[in-house]
């Protein structure tokens, strides 16, 4: 089976309101997103298909096709437009990122001929996507950022050995990284607010249970949770999960950015990673 993804961009505004709520209500749940006059995004989708390799032509699909097929139905749905009150699906729905997201799927899956529609992932911005794919949970992810220092050695090896193995990272006064932190949850989106999870709530956990231990720290010598483990981006990655899981039941994965370059993921002890 080959995977093909195509990016497409479009742009859109519109406000997270509830009619039957006070301004009040509004404001605690939906933030500066419930400004009545709206906002707006430049959204970026990534949509993913699959299929068997057609020998003759060498490709599963000529991807203009999905351009043209996933590019047709946002210039005609979604791009320009101001969603509450342009668009009749999203005058009952509220247009939140994942409820975007499974528009969009419903709208694109059995569209493409000799190809099956295999992942929609959604991009508000750069802190914030949401992803859909068939028989699974809709999938939200908020992006955080803390800076870290650590230093890699292992008890485990010899001095020679961790010198060898972790290079200049094995520096005795460390070094240090501007870490990106993907939080990712998975549920259904509420039929009122639109939202896997209040992003609030999720903000205040991941900000109480794990920026506020590690952000300006030297994981090895300020904070508990590395106290007696090599804080590798492995670990830190496998670590923050067993933070916030407890705090967070619709906890999903844990993806950590090194650097641009160094990304690591952990999907829990029985995560699978599809």
């Amino acid at each position: 089976m080959l995977y093909l993804s195509r990016q497409l961009d479009f742009s859109a505004s519109h406000v997270y309101r509830v009619a039957e709520w006070g301004e009040e209500e509004n404001l605690l749940v939906f933030g500066k997103c419930s400004n009545i006059h709206g906002h707006g995004h430049d959204y970026k989708l990534e949509v993913v298909v699959k299929g068997l390799l057609d020998e003759t032509a060498g490709i599963v699909v000529n991807t203009t096709e999905i351009k043209q097929i996933a590019g047709s139905f946002l210039h005609k749905e979604l791009d320009g437009k101001f969603l509450n009150r342009e668009h009749v699906y999203f005058q009952e729905h509220m247009p939140t990122t994942e409820n975007l997201v499974q528009y969009i799927w419903e709208s694109l899956d059995h569209r493409f001929p000799g190809c099956e529609l295999h992942q929609i992932r959604l991009h508000e911005n750069h802190y914030l996507s949401a992803e859909k794919e068939r028989d699974s949970l809709l999938k939200l992810t908020r992006k955080y950022h803390f800076c870290a220092s650590h230093r890699l050695h292992s008890p485990n090896l010899t001095l020679e050995q961790n010198q060898q193995l972790f290079g200049k990272c094995n520096n005795p006064n460390g070094h240090g990284h501007n870490y990106y932190l993907d939080v990712t949850v998975e549920g259904e989106p509420d039929p009122v607010t639109g939202m896997v999870l209040n992003l609030a709530e999720l903000d205040q956990i991941v900000e109480s249970i794990v920026l506020e231990k590690l952000d300006h720290k030297n994981l090895n010598l300020d904070t508990e949770e590395f106290k007696d483990v090599n804080p590798t981006s492995e670990v830190v990655a496998m670590v923050i999960y067993g933070m916030l899981k407890p705090h967070l039941p619709q906890l999903c994965r844990i993806g950590l950015w090194e650097t641009d370059k160094n990304y690591f993921e952990y999907w829990g002890p029985e995560g699978q990673h599809v």
